[in-house]
C-alpha cells in the first residue's frame, strides 16, 4: 500500500502532481490539509511495511512520527525545502532535501525525476513567491508573456486556497484540487477546462479586496506590520496578501498578525526578497513557530507575547 502525504498548498500539490505523472499509483492514499497543519507523517504511525511519499513538510516537525514508521518497516520517500534537521539513518528513507531559500520542492520533485523544466514546477515556484526563478524557468522552455502568466495566477490562486485555520475555512479540500489536476499532464489544458479556477479567482478577488483596506501598523519602522481580524476572508488571503506586499517592498521584512478564535494570534513572516534569509530564525524564537529562511510563521502567539515579537522582528531585519 502506498500513502502520498503533502502539503495542502501550491507547492505541495504541483510536487505530488509531477512526481505522479512520472511513477503513476492511483491507488495511493492521499493525506493532506491546511497550508500549515504540517505535522501529517504522525497520521500513518500505525501503518506497517508500506511506502509512504513525502512532500512540502518539514522534517524536522515530523521526525518522531518519521522514526516511527521507519521502525515499523515502512520505505519513505521524502521531498522537501524545509529546515530539516538531523536526518535519521536508515536503508528506508530517501530523502531530496534542500532548503535553500531559491528553490522550492516542486523544483526539487522536476529534478528528481530527471524531467525537462516541467510548468507544473513553474506553477509552484509562484505560488512559492519565488517569481524570479519562476520566470527564468518559463523563459528556459520558450513560454510566451501569457503562458507564464497563466502559469502564475494557476500558482497563485491554488496557494490561495491552501491557507485557513480549518479545511472549513477553504474553497476546496487539497485532495480534491490534487484529484482535479492529476489527470492533467499540460497544466495549459487544465487551466482552460477547469471549473475549480473561476471558484478561486472570485474568492481571491472578494477577499483581496478586504485585504488591501487594512493599513499598515504606525511606527513599524523600516519594515512593515499589518493586523487582520478574526474572520474566514482574513484567514484565507492571508499568504497571498504577505507574499504581494513581499513584491511590492522587496527591501523590508513584512508581518502579518491574523486574530486567532482562541484569543491567540497567527503570525505570518516573510523576510525582505533581496535578502531571504532569517524568518526561520525568528519565528522558532517562540511557542509554535516555525518555518524556512524566506518565510516563516507562528501558529498560536500569546497576545502578552507580541510586544517582544515585535521587537524581535525589527531588530532581525535592521
Amino acid at each position: 500500500m502506498q500513502y502520498d502525504i503533502f502539503n495542502g498548498d501550491a507547492d505541495g500539490i504541483f510536487a505530488l502532481h509531477q512526481y505522479r505523472l512520472v511513477h503513476p499509483e492511483p491507488s495511493a492514499h492521499l493525506i493532506t490539509g491546511v497550508k500549515r497543519d504540517i505535522s501529517l507523517v504522525s497520521r500513518v504511525e500505525r501503518v506497517s511495511d508500506c511506502i509512504l511519499y513525502v512532500f512540502d513538510l518539514s522534517l524536522a516537525t515530523n521526525l518522531s512520527a518519521l522514526e516511527t514508521v521507519l521502525q515499523q518497516n515502512n520505505t519513505v520517500h521524502y521531498f522537501d525545502h524545509h529546515f530539516s534537521g538531523n536526518i535519521p539513518v536508515s536503508p528506508l528513507l530517501h530523502t531530496c532535501i534542500d532548503p535553500s531559500a531559491e528553490t522550492c520542492t516542486s523544483v526539487i520533485v522536476n529534478k528528481a525525476v530527471k524531467d525537462k523544466v516541467n510548468p507544473w514546477a513553474i506553477c509552484g515556484a509562484f505560488g512559492d513567491n519565488l517569481h524570479k526563478l519562476a520566470q527564468d524557468m518559463a523563459k528556459s522552455i520558450g513560454l510566451s508573456k501569457n503562458q507564464t502568466f497563466e502559469l502564475h495566477e494557476l500558482g497563485e490562486l491554488f496557494n490561495y486556497n491552501g491557507y485557513g485555520s480549518t479545511l472549513a475555512d477553504l474553497h476546496f479540500h487539497p485532495a480534491d484540487l490534487y484529484k482535479a489536476v492529476s489527470p492533467y499532464h499540460n497544466p495549459f489544458d487544465f487551466i482552460h477546462n477547469a471549473a475549480q479556477l473561476e471558484i478561486l479567482r472570485d474568492g481571491y478577488k472578494e477577499d483581496l479586496e478586504l485585504a488591501m483596506q487594512q493599513l499598515e501598523m504606525q511606527g513599524s519602522g523600516q519594515n512593515r506590520v499589518y493586523f487582520f481580524p478574526d474572520t474566514t476572508w482574513a484567514r484565507r488571503v492571508g499568504g497571498v496578501f504577505s507574499n504581494l506586499k513581499a513584491q511590492e517592498r522587496k527591501d523590508c521584512a513584512h508581518a502579518l498578525i491574523t486574530e486567532n478564535s482562541n484569543r491567540t494570534l497567527r503570525v505570518s513572516v516573510r523576510a525582505p526578497l533581496k535578502n531571504r534569509t532569517g524568518a526561520d530564525t525568528l519565528c522558532k524564537q517562540f511557542p509554535t513557530g516555525g518555518g524556512r529562511s524566506a518565510a516563516a510563521g507562528i501558529n498560536y502567539l500569546p497576545t502578552e507575547m507580541l510586544d517582544s515579537f515585535l521587537s524581535t522582528f525589527q531588530s532581525t531585519f535592521t
